[in-house]
């Protein structure tokens, strides 16, 4: 059984077939002029992804609701509840979509899978609490209840795509503990091009560098794929002492890894870095071991 589940909510991830509204879908909502509060949506002044702490409220409130469903004389409080529900998921919604568009494919087939369980579930309950106004308490309830089945069969699938298909998820959080303590040599000074990115790599190569030698002779060294999905930092863009990754745009500063605009809501490790007499390039992560 947990077998099956589990192959069930894979499926998502490899159909292909949801590759045709996904293209436009996602155009759109890159397409929306939400400025920097689509940065505020993407959880970056938190340090993580803000849908998963928005979608509490609509939930809470819809399973509280249940419950009051069971109990009598309480059918003012579950219509409130209800109705607190929808109106609180509409920003969840907001921050789902704006995460969903800038993830990988499997990941995106299964998060419209997601978003079309959690839109069902808000036009049930939407239904329900028109219901429950028009004194149809009965029905109220019984959409309530399909309603928070659809949510609940969203919210696994949210589950699965937030930790079997780590969307969301850090991607530079095993970086301290891949890398061995004290000083690794990564080459001379003469080997990094002022303005150029060139990768290097620690630990046979499981953990990758980004080096840049700025003008006049500072050299800045960070973890070399991005937090967000891991996109190669060392063919993005160097500018302003900042480096945007190729794949969606992530802008880490190269002084200390500090993300500068999302979609990545974690910094990006930075290493200190010594210069022996001899021109050798050392470099060390704080806290590695």
């Amino acid at each position: 059984m947990s077998s099956a589940l589990v192959k069930s909510l894979d499926a998502p991830g490899r159909w292909e077939q949801l590759d045709a509204v996904i293209g436009p879908v996602q155009r759109v909502v890159r397409g929306l002029p939400l400025g920097r509060f689509r940065d505020v949506l993407h959880g970056l002044p938190i340090g993580h992804p803000l849908h998963p702490a928005l979608v509490q409220l609509p939930m809470g409130a819809w399973m509280s609701a249940a419950v009051l469903d069971t109990v009598p004389g309480t059918r003012r409080g579950a219509r409130l509840l209800v109705g607190v529900g929808v109106l609180a998921a509409l920003p969840a919604a907001w921050a789902g979509w704006v995460d969903w568009a800038e993830q990988h494919e499997d990941q995106m087939r299964t998060g419209l899978v997601h978003a079309g369980s959690m839109a069902l579930a808000i036009g049930l309950y939407a239904r329900s609490w028109v219901h429950r106004g028009r004194g149809r308490t009965v029905r109220g309830k019984l959409f309530g209840f399909a309603g928070l089945s659809a949510a609940g069969a969203g919210g696994l699938l949210g589950g699965h795509l937030s930790f079997r298909q780590a969307a969301g998820a850090n991607k530079t959080q095993p970086v301290p503990h891949l890398v061995e303590e004290g000083w690794h040599a990564v080459g001379r000074v003469e080997d990094f091009p002022v303005g150029e990115a060139v990768r290097r790599e620690l630990g046979d190569g499981e953990v990758p560098l980004l080096v840049v030698r700025q003008t006049g002779g500072e050299i800045h060294v960070l973890a070399a794929r991005c937090s967000h999905l891991s996109g190669p930092l060392t063919e993005g863009t160097l500018a302003d002492g900042c480096v945007t990754c190729p794949w969606h745009g992530s802008v880490f500063r190269l002084s200390d890894g500090a993300n500068i605009a999302g979609p990545a809501t974690a910094p990006q490790p930075s290493f200190r870095v010594s210069v022996e007499g001899d021109g050798t390039v050392y470099v060390r992560l704080p806290g590695a071991g």
